[in-house]
C-alpha cells in the first residue's frame, strides 16, 4: 500500500526526478497541473515564497515547560543553524516549508552518532519518498528512491516527517493536488494570453466565403493549407490576395467577451484563498484600504503563519527532543509584529513606564547596544503593591504626626480642635497598626507600637506582654486606641 502525492520535474536526465514521478493529471481546462507547473503562476510562486520565507526567518526558541526564560544553549539550536553539510538553517527551513505547501509533506533522514545524538538532518525530496505499511503490522515505513534508481527502506524512527493537513493520519494533502482545477484554469488563461499576443494581439482564426464549390475534399484541404502557409511564420501580417470573389471574415471574439482580464484577476484571489494569504500580500491591492490592511496583516500571522509554526513545533517536540527534557519549542513572532517606528516607540515607552521591561530590553528591541544602569525596571509612583501601600501610608502618617507627639494641651482657644485632630490621627494609626499586626501574625514589636502611638517604651512593652497573639482586629484596634490615649 503506497501513500504519496503526485508531482513532476522537468529534469529528464538519468539522475533527474522525472522518471520517478507520476504523470501530471490533465485538468478540465486542458492544462496539466503538478507542483512544478503550478509554480509557473506568479500567484503560486509568491504564496510559496512568502510563507516559506517567513517560516524560515522566524527565530526558534526553547524554554523549560511552564517557564518563560529562554534556553540559549542546546544541541537542537545548533542543529537548526546548520542542519547538514551543504545547507544553512535559512535555506533548509525555506525548502522544507516549500515542500509542505506544494506537496503536503517534508522528509528528513535523521543522522545520529554512536551515542544517539542527532548530527545532521538530510532532506529527502517528497517525490522520491513513498510511505508504505509494514507487512503484517499497523506500523509504516519509508521507501526512498535514490538518484541512481536504487531503493532503500527507512524505519519510522529514521525519518523526521512534517505533514500538512491529513486525511489518513500518515501523509499530508497537497494544496496543488486539491486545487488542481483552480490552478489549471489559471495556467490555461496564462497560456491563452501568451498565444493571443504571439498572434499580434488578434484573435486566431477566421473563415473564407467561397462562392463556388471545391471539386473534392482533397482540393479543399490543399486550399486550406495554402492559406495557412501564406499567413504563418515569416508571412504573418502580410496582405492575403484572394480570387474567384472569395471574402475573408475575421472572428470578432474579444478578450472582453471571454472575460480574460477578469479571469486573471480572480485567479490571484482564488490562489491566495487556497494558501490562506491575504490578497494584499500577493500584490492584489484592488480592495485593500488603509483602514483594514493592518488588520489583514495581523490575520495573516494568526490565521496562517501560526498554524504552520504549530505544525513545526509539534513535530520538533515529538521527534527531535527527549520526553524527559520537558522543553517547549516556540517561534518568536516579535520581530514580525513590530509595526512602524512610531507604534514601536509608543509601545516601548508604555512597557518601560509600567515596569514590564527594562530600558535596555527596549534598546535591544530597536537593535541598540545596552547602556550601564538601565537594567533595572522602573516602578510607577502611583502603582505599588497593596502591602507596600499600607507601609508607605503609615510612614507618611507617622511623619505628619511626629510634631504632635504627646498629649494635646486642652487649654487655649485651639484646645478642642487639637484634641479632635489628635484623636483622628490616633484612631488612624491604631487601625493601620492593628491590620499590620494581624497580617504578620507573629510577635508584636513593642518599639513599633511605641513609635506609632507616641507612648513610652515601658508602656508599649507592658501592652505587648498583656496582648496575646491572635487577638481579633476590632479588639486589637480598640486596645491600641486606649493605649495611645493614656497620659
Amino acid at each position: 500500500m503506497f501513500l504519496t502525492a503526485p508531482s513532476a520535474n522537468s529534469d529528464r536526465s538519468p539522475f533527474g526526478d522525472f522518471w520517478f514521478e507520476p504523470v501530471a493529471v490533465r485538468t478540465m481546462s486542458g492544462a496539466r497541473v503538478n507542483a512544478d507547473t503550478a509554480m509557473r503562476l506568479s500567484a503560486v510562486f509568491r504564496a510559496v515564497w512568502l510563507l516559506s520565507g517567513h517560516i524560515a526567518l522566524l527565530p526558534i526558541t526553547l524554554k523549560k515547560r511552564g517557564a518563560l526564560k529562554k534556553i540559549d544553549k542546546h544541541p537542537l539550536l545548533s542543529l537548526f543553524r546548520k542542519p547538514n553539510a551543504w545547507q544553512n538553517g535559512m535555506e533548509w527551513r525555506q525548502m522544507l516549508q516549500g515542500h509542505l505547501m506544494l506537496r503536503g509533506n517534508a522528509y528528513n533522514e535523521i543522522i545520529d552518532n554512536a551515542r544517539g545524538e542527532i548530527t545532521a538532518l538530510m532532506p529527502l525530496h517528497p517525490d522520491r519518498v513513498k510511505v508504505e505499511m509494514n507487512p503484517g503490522s499497523t506500523d509504516y515505513r519509508y521507501r526512498v528512491t535514490n538518484q541512481d534508481g536504487t531503493e532503500r527502506i527507512l524505519a519510522r524512527g529514521q525519518v523526521w516527517h512534517l505533514r500538512g493537513l491529513m486525511s489518513n493520519g500518515i501523509v499530508g494533502l497537497s494544496v496543488i493536488e486539491c486545487a488542481r482545477e483552480s490552478m489549471g484554469l489559471g495556467l490555461a488563461a496564462q497560456e491563452y494570453g501568451a498565444r493571443f499576443f504571439a498572434n499580434d494581439a488578434k484573435p486566431t482564426g477566421g473563415w473564407i466565403k467561397y462562392p463556388g464549390k471545391f471539386a473534392d475534399k482533397t482540393a479543399r484541404q490543399i486550399f486550406r493549407e495554402s492559406v495557412q502557409q501564406a499567413q504563418s511564420d515569416a508571412n504573418r501580417g502580410k496582405i492575403m490576395v484572394l480570387d474567384n470573389n472569395m471574402e475573408y471574415h475575421e472572428v470578432g471574439l474579444t478578450n472582453k467577451d471571454s472575460q480574460f482580464l477578469e479571469t486573471r484577476k480572480f485567479q490571484i484571489s482564488d490562489i491566495a484563498r487556497w494558501f490562506g494569504i491575504p490578497p494584499h500580500k500577493m500584490a492584489d491591492l484592488e480592495r485593500a484600504t488603509f483602514s483594514n490592511i493592518e488588520q489583514q496583516a495581523l490575520e495573516y500571522v494568526t490565521d496562517s503563519l501560526m498554524i504552520w509554526t504549530e505544525i513545526w513545533e509539534a513535530a520538533i517536540e515529538d521527534a527531535l527532543l527527549f520526553d524527559d527534557e520537558e522543553l517547549d519549542v516556540d517561534f518568536d513572532f516579535s520581530k514580525l509584529l513590530r509595526g512602524d517606528s512610531q507604534t514601536r516607540a509608543n509601545n516601548n515607552q508604555k512597557l518601560v513606564a509600567s515596569g514590564i521591561i527594562t530600558r535596555n530590553e527596549a534598546r535591544a528591541d530597536e537593535g541598540r547596544e545596552p547602556l550601564p544602569g538601565l537594567d533595572e525596571p522602573l516602578r510607577p509612583l502611583n502603582m505599588v503593591e497593596e502591602s507596600d501601600t499600607e507601609d508607605d501610608e503609615e510612614e507618611e502618617d507617622e511623619q505628619e504626626a511626629a510634631p504632635s507627639k504627646g498629649q494635646p494641651d486642652p487649654e487655649g482657644d485651639d484646645g478642642d480642635e487639637n484634641a479632635r485632630r489628635f484623636q483622628a490621627m490616633l484612631q488612624s494609626n491604631a487601625s493601620r497598626l492593628a491590620r499590620r499586626i494581624v497580617k504578620t501574625g507573629g510577635p508584636i514589636d513593642s518599639g513599633l507600637v511605641a513609635e506609632a502611638l507616641a507612648v513610652t517604651p515601658a508602656q508599649a512593652a507592658a501592652w505587648c506582654a498583656e496582648t496575646p497573639v491572635g487577638t481579633p482586629l476590632e479588639d486589637l484596634t480598640a486596645s491600641l486606641i486606649a493605649l495611645g490615649s493614656q497620659k
